[in-house]
């Protein structure tokens, strides 16, 4: 199975100083950055170092999932953040995991002793909220759905309409916003009784950069969206 890394950047070059030499190119076909507008010379360091670069043109993470979608060249795709949320020494692990025959592993900050040093109150409540109800209504068996690193086949964007615009549509269009595609896929994936695993692993501070969270917003239509997810989609 071969791995593209996909690198999600908005104005992050003093976390992708620190974090991406410690990620070995060799354990990926391919690493690719998707880059949101930074202006902060984060486009310019990723070419320095050989990174294939994408230059979103729409904002939101989900528009960079599909504006990158048709240069990826692995099998399977790990994303990745790289303001230190994501402990890049967990890749060879989550590659191993992946390669047993998974659809999707991912690197659950909930999992045994695992713990989320980013979270505050609000969004530790937030996280276990969603994972307990996809797992109620859809037959998940998930300790962490959210998160953004994890590993899955290349081929589910498209097998689960991930890249359909009707998937977002309603929601976007309700609460004025952008969403990522995490908490669909883990939906779906459920819902499609695939094979999933997790591994445990911490979540570090953010290092640099701003927290770009839409408590709220991205909060109510993520859950609108699992709700109607249960009605809907088959």
């Amino acid at each position: 199975m071969r791995f593209t890394l996909i690198v999600m950047a908005l104005n992050e070059i003093e976390g992708m100083k620190v974090i991406m030499p410690r990620v070995n190119p060799d354990w990926f076909e391919q690493i690719l950055l998707v880059d949101g507008g930074s202006t902060d010379g984060t486009i310019a360091w990723a070419r320095e170092q050989g990174y294939d670069i994408v230059e979103q043109k729409r904002p939101g993470l989900r528009w960079g999932y599909l504006e990158a979608l048709p240069h990826i060249r692995g099998d399977a795709v790990i994303t990745f953040s790289p303001d230190g949320n994501s402990i890049p020494e967990l890749l060879p692990d989550l590659i191993d995991e992946m390669s047993k025959g998974y659809d999707m592993v991912i690197v659950s900050r909930y999992l045994g002793d695992a713990k989320s040093e980013d979270d505050d109150i609000l969004t530790a409540f937030g996280n276990w909220l969603f994972t307990m109800v996809i797992n109620l209504l859809h037959g998940g068996r998930y300790t962490d759905a959210m998160v953004i690193y994890r590993a899955f086949r290349t081929a589910l964007i498209e097998e689960l309409d991930l890249n359909k615009e009707k998937s977002y549509s309603f929601v976007e269009r309700l609460f004025s916003t952008v969403i990522s595609i995490e908490p669909l896929l883990s939906v779906r994936i459920a819902k499609r009784k695939m094979k999933v695993g997790e591994i445990p692993g911490d979540e570090p501070p953010r290092i640099g950069g701003v927290r770009k969270l839409q408590i709220i917003r991205w909060g109510g239509a993520y859950m609108t969206q699992i709700i109607m997810e249960f009605f809907t989609w088959k």
